[in-house]
């Protein structure tokens, strides 16, 4: 059983709920979710870098862990009967013995021609069974053959595990432990597989992607209509900042000149920025960013959270001057503070200003120990007052300083959008030190998702962009003739 880390089937469906019912066969339904079952998979591996194949873990109290347990503990209730006997029956055992065989042999690779030798040679269960007929068979001896190539077969990280193993003396709870390990070993295997073809599957899973999408919008021409709207949105909002930009004395050839410069790849990297300040309950999804609309959500989310971190973080420094800007772990206190007190701050019974009034009382009484502790003069009770207020300040929508550093936010996820194809980030823009380590891990989750977006749907961008910026360049040549 695997456990995908966090999207079902049922978030995956990412065009069908745009299209209008129609009957459909057993048979096609079928095939149809076994192509999103498997696009999905590869989506999640590719976008995903800490995906994770894990064991199911099923509900504490649920029927299937009960029937399991049940199943589970009469096997080896019977083990431990057949051992027990006089002489012993080793039926269950040498069946054991067989499928660890199997799962030692699975692990090694084609030049293990020696181990391989080995574990056929020790475990061959013909040989087995007859010693086991005959009196002759030695449990125990098998058994500490199977942990020591275990030891050889698997990862350090599971040395731990297998050092357990040789502590537990009793046949049956051994076997039990055995069979343990080995699953964690199989999920090691399984998941260093998963990382060796993620750079394969991401091309093909791209591509797959790109035919699926396409087949649906032959079905449904106006599967683009939202993609549209998105990217002329995108598109405006440029033009609009660029005639800001440009001098008050410039003319209409300017301002042509101006507006006509954007390019379609500014123009995406501005479509994606926008979807990290999206109204998610009254706005639909653009199409081709469905099925991330999840993992797009969750970076809007960290980074609202990151930006009243931040906030309140250069309004901390600030009150407190050059004192302590030097002083290690201080900044990481107060950053550990805000978290915690914001940790639910999406929920609907969530107070902001409530929560803020917190971080100001614990802010000030953090301040106040740790200039104490360097032997500079805690705060008197007026700067306290005036601190805790700019805390709580920070819940205005028109807080000029949360608006600073939500700018700063943004110009640096543009800049690395912007530069995406070189291995170093950009640098921080002033302010952000103290939430850099936060800011660049959640930029480089963005910007993954945002270029394997790219690698599927770019042709249909630039072909909705070539009408756009077509569009827009031919309306600003109009104005400047009437100039």
């Amino acid at each position: 059983f695997l456990m995908i880390s966090s999207y079902s089937l049922s978030d995956s469906l990412i065009y069908v709920a745009a299209s209008p019912p129609r009957p459909v066969s057993i048979e096609e339904l079928m095939e149809t979710a076994k192509g999103v079952t498997n696009m999905a998979l590869a989506h999640e591996i590719v976008v995903n870098g800490d995906f994770q194949i894990k064991p199911a873990e099923l509900p504490e109290h649920s029927l299937e862990k009960k029937v399991r347990d049940i199943v589970h503990k009469a096997f080896w209730d019977c083990l431990e009967a057949q051992l027990k006997e006089d002489p012993p029956t080793y039926d269950h055992a040498i069946k054991l013995l067989g499928e660890i065989k199997e799962n030692l042999l699975s692990f090694l690779l084609p030049g293990h021609t020696r181990l391989r030798s080995q574990i056929t040679e020790v475990l061959d269960l013909d040989l087995i069974k007859q010693e086991a007929e005959n009196g002759a068979l030695d449990i125990s001896k098998l058994v500490e053959f199977v942990i020591g190539m275990m030891g050889t077969l698997c990862a350090p990280a599971r040395d731990e595990e297998i050092k357990k193993l040789k502590d537990i003396h009793e046949i049956v709870p051994l076997f039990r432990a055995i069979f343990s390990v080995l699953d964690l070993m199989k999920m090691d295997m399984a998941n260093f597989a998963v990382s060796s073809i993620r750079p394969k599957l991401m091309q093909q899973s791209a591509e797959y992607e790109r035919k699926k999408f396409q087949e649906f919008l032959e079905k449904q021409p106006n599967s683009l209509d939202l993609v549209t709207r998105w990217l002329q949105e995108a598109a405006d909002d440029l033009a609009k900042l660029r005639c800001k930009m440009l001098p008050p004395h410039c003319s209409g050839d300017g301002a042509t000149g101006g507006a006509s410069s954007l390019c379609s790849t500014a123009v995406q990297n501005q479509a994606y920025l926008k979807l990290l300040k999206w109204d998610h309950v009254n706005r639909p999804f653009p199409e081709t960013v469905l099925m991330d609309q999840t993992r797009f959500q969750e970076i809007q989310l960290e980074l609202e959270q990151l930006l009243l971190i931040g906030t309140v973080l250069l309004v901390t420094f600030s009150a407190a001057g050059s004192a302590l800007v030097d002083v290690p772990g201080f900044a990481e206190k107060i950053k550990t503070i805000v978290k915690v007190l914001l940790s639910g701050m999406h929920l609907p019974s969530f107070n902001l200003k409530e929560s803020l009034a917190t971080i100001g009382e614990k802010v000030c009484a953090e301040v106040n120990s740790c200039l104490s502790q360097h032997g500079f003069t805690p705060f008197s009770a007026e700067r306290e007052s005036v601190l805790k207020g700019q805390i709580q300040a920070v819940a205005s929508p028109d807080n000029t300083i949360c608006k600073l550093i939500d700018s700063r936010i943004q110009k640096f996820l543009e800049n690395y959008l912007a530069s995406s194809h070189q291995k170093s980030l950009p640098a921080i823009p002033g302010g952000l030190g103290p939430i850099q380590r936060e800011l660049e891990e959640i930029a480089v989750k963005y910007v993954r998702l945002v270029n394997y977006n790219k690698m599927v749907f770019s042709p249909y961008y630039d072909a909705v962009l070539g009408k756009i910026l077509t569009k827009e360049e031919s309306q600003l040549v109009g104005k400047s003739e009437e100039l």
